[in-house]
């Protein structure tokens, strides 16, 4: 056997050794369950299917961590502000700590109220549907992870709650209005997190990348867009991350918020003041200046994940727990702690076997991420969810995270495509001047350069007034440089696709499953 083909066996059997390694965790960890399950409802007539549900839920969430996570940690990882184990480790810590510590004693067995429990009167149907409704959703996860498409954990537990409450009950059993406000919701979150995206970024690149001095105009402005985050983040996790431990009015967050925001930039400017003569004048200086910002906001971005997303997800689980220890399965039952450690172990599980595919793709295969960019994905994250919470729209954290990362790329499009403009109308106006080579070196350094360094040979061709000259295929040359695409777009269909039959691939997968439940178990 030749060395070559002696190597790609070999890289081939490294491969499907991590797969099996990877595969064999995730079954260690169900086992698990399984054992924990079996032990703790030994009592009940039927135990096995308490076993079974708690199965299907510890697969959900094996799941979540797999997919769902990445938006809080991909940014980060993207633009190397931390690397992917510590990515991992930190998201792991801060998703089990979210779920556990606020996740609340109470959870909507029925996300969104998509169906009304009473409209189910049989309780072993009750049972069927929630055990379809998260096998389906799980499922649709497993396969979009494997797809590398990050999708709404949310989206995809309401789709299998629909699908086979709909296979039980009819059609009527749906509440269409919620529905339709979920439907709107894939245009308002991705919509909303770019657009707040693309502003930040467009302010920094204003006042920080575009002046003379960056460094500089950091030292003032780096501080204050610290502070904002501050803000936003002490009142996003106010609001969102534990309303389950203690009420907060949106006035009080948002106070709160002020307050701990003026005390960061209090305590960060004389840091970044002292920190700023050691770095050198350029993006790269800047961007150094985010690095501890965005490790603060995945933190919390995956703390207060944890304490919503993770609860919801289990909730059908917390539902047929409380059916088959006698309970009624109403809209809003107990969850047992158990069930919600089940939940946040199966994400760090999840995530840390399974996650770096989707933090690879959310972080660098969209667009080119800095943390420049980051920090603006992660500050667009919590405002948007913070302006959401006053104004009633319904929002899904998948969705406007990877909208901050599509903003800030078409942001970068645009302003390239501007620049493009200007510098058209500049060698326009000097052609059949004599300075040939001198204006090629001028563009061919401008045409490697990146985007903010461009406004400043702009300027400088400006400035050779009537000696500057181009040739017809050059300018060409120009054009094709400037309208390269700075976001995958292959990326985006898929993405976008895969929001789009999230709902009704869960709902049918889910409705195929309750009728093959229903099946095993009618005599």
């Amino acid at each position: 056997m030749k060395l070559k083909e002696y190597l790609k066996v070999e890289a081939a059997a490294d491969l499907s050794r991590s797969e099996v390694g990877r595969l064999g965790t995730a079954i260690i960890f169900i086992v698990g369950v399984i054992i924990y399950t079996g032990m703790k409802f030994a009592h009940l007539d039927q135990s096995f299917m308490l076993i079974a549900a708690a199965v299907i839920g510890a697969y959900m969430a094996l799941n979540i961590g797999a997919n769902d996570v990445a938006n809080n940690v991909g940014p980060a990882v993207g633009s190397f502000a931390m690397t992917m184990t510590m990515a991992i480790a930190i998201a792991a810590i801060f998703e089990a700590a979210g779920a556990i510590i606020a996740g609340g004693d109470v959870v909507s067995t029925v996300k969104k109220g998509i169906i009304d429990p009473a409209d189910i009167a049989n309780p072993d149907v009750f049972v069927w549907v929630m055990m379809g409704a998260l096998l389906g959703a799980a499922i649709w996860l497993n396969v979009a992870t494997w797809l590398g498409a990050p999708v709404s954990t949310t989206h995809s537990i309401v789709g299998g709650v629909m699908g086979a409450g709909i296979a039980a009950a009819g059609w009527d059993i749906v509440n269409w209005d919620a529905m339709a406000k979920i439907a709107s919701s894939w245009v308002i979150s991705p919509v909303t997190g770019g657009v707040i995206a693309a502003g930040s970024l467009y302010f920094l690149k204003k006042t920080v990348f575009f002046k003379p001095d960056p460094l500089a105009a950091a030292q003032r402005v780096v501080p204050l867009m610290i502070g904002i985050m501050g803000w936003a983040f002490t009142t996003y996790i106010a609001l969102k991350g534990v309303k389950h431990l203690i009420k907060v009015s949106f006035p009080a967050a948002v106070i709160a918020g002020l307050v701990v925001g003026i005390l960061i930039y209090l305590i960060v400017r004389p840091m970044i003041r002292r920190a700023a003569p050691g770095l050198p004048n350029n993006r790269d200086g800047v961007n150094k200046l985010f690095t501890m910002p965005l490790i603060f906001a995945a933190a919390l971005l995956s703390f207060a994940h944890g304490a919503n997303d993770v609860a919801n997800s289990v909730g059908p689980l917390a539902g047929i727990v409380d059916v088959l220890s006698e309970g009624d399965g109403g809209a809003k039952v107990a969850i047992p702690l158990w069930v919600m450690v089940i939940g946040a172990i199966g994400i760090s599980v999840g995530l840390a076997l399974f996650g770096p595919k989707l933090i690879r793709t959310v972080g660098s295969e969209i667009t080119e991420l800095d943390r420049s960019r980051a920090f603006c994905i992660a500050l667009a994250a919590a405002i948007t969810v913070i302006v959401a919470s006053q104004l009633g729209m319904p929002i899904s954290s998948t969705h406007v995270a990877l909208g901050g990362v599509f903003g800030v790329g078409f942001l970068r499009e645009f302003l390239e495509q501007r620049v493009g403009r200007v510098v058209e109308d500049v060698l326009h106006r000097h052609e059949g001047d004599p300075h040939f080579d001198d204006v090629e070196e001028v563009l061919r350094t401008f045409q490697n350069a990146p985007p903010e360094d461009k406004q400043r040979i702009l300027d400088d061709l400006k400035a050779m007034g009537p000696e500057a000259v181009i040739s017809a295929a050059q300018r060409k040359e120009l054009q094709k440089a400037l309208k390269r695409q700075l976001v995958k777009r292959s990326s985006l269909f898929k993405i976008a696709s895969a929001w789009i039959i999230t709902v009704p691939i869960s709902a049918i997968v889910a409705a195929i499953f309750y009728f093959a439940l229903r099946g095993m178990m009618l005599p």
